[in-house]
């Protein structure tokens, strides 16, 4: 299924990156269960991912659409084709109130690589 609605494109990119960092909690308690633990989440690990998927905050601009985590900016979307970028583009940030220019990271509408600490740098 393709999206077209930007709302629903962000909150499905917002699952990926609470995904993302479950995963990444994963693999510490796989590491922990090689070191004879038992593979479980600590009491610890259920609060951070606790306070990480509850810790998001969607903020729209003029031209961008702000995702928050914790406070700090995970990255902007561009709300409309600019010349420069197209609808659903995922920017990293330069700053709290812009993103960094110089090229997408992907668009939400066709696909994207990310992690929970943000989009992956240019290759």
């Amino acid at each position: 299924m393709k999206l077209t609605d930007l709302n629903t494109a962000i909150e499905v990119l917002v699952e990926a990156i609470k995904t993302d960092y479950r995963e990444y909690t994963d693999r510490g308690a796989i590491a922990r269960m090689k070191r004879g633990g038992d593979g479980e989440y600590s009491n610890i690990n259920k609060q951070m991912i606790e306070e990480f998927e509850n810790g998001f905050e969607i903020s729209e601009g003029k031209k961008y659409i702000k995702v928050i985590s914790n406070r700090s900016v995970w990255g902007f979307i561009v709300k409309n084709d600019d010349g420069k970028f197209k609808r659903g583009d995922i920017l990293k940030a330069a700053s709290w109130s812009a993103p960094a220019k110089n090229a997408a990271r992907g668009n939400v509408f066709d696909g994207y690589s990310i992690c929970w600490t943000g989009p992956h740098y240019l290759k």
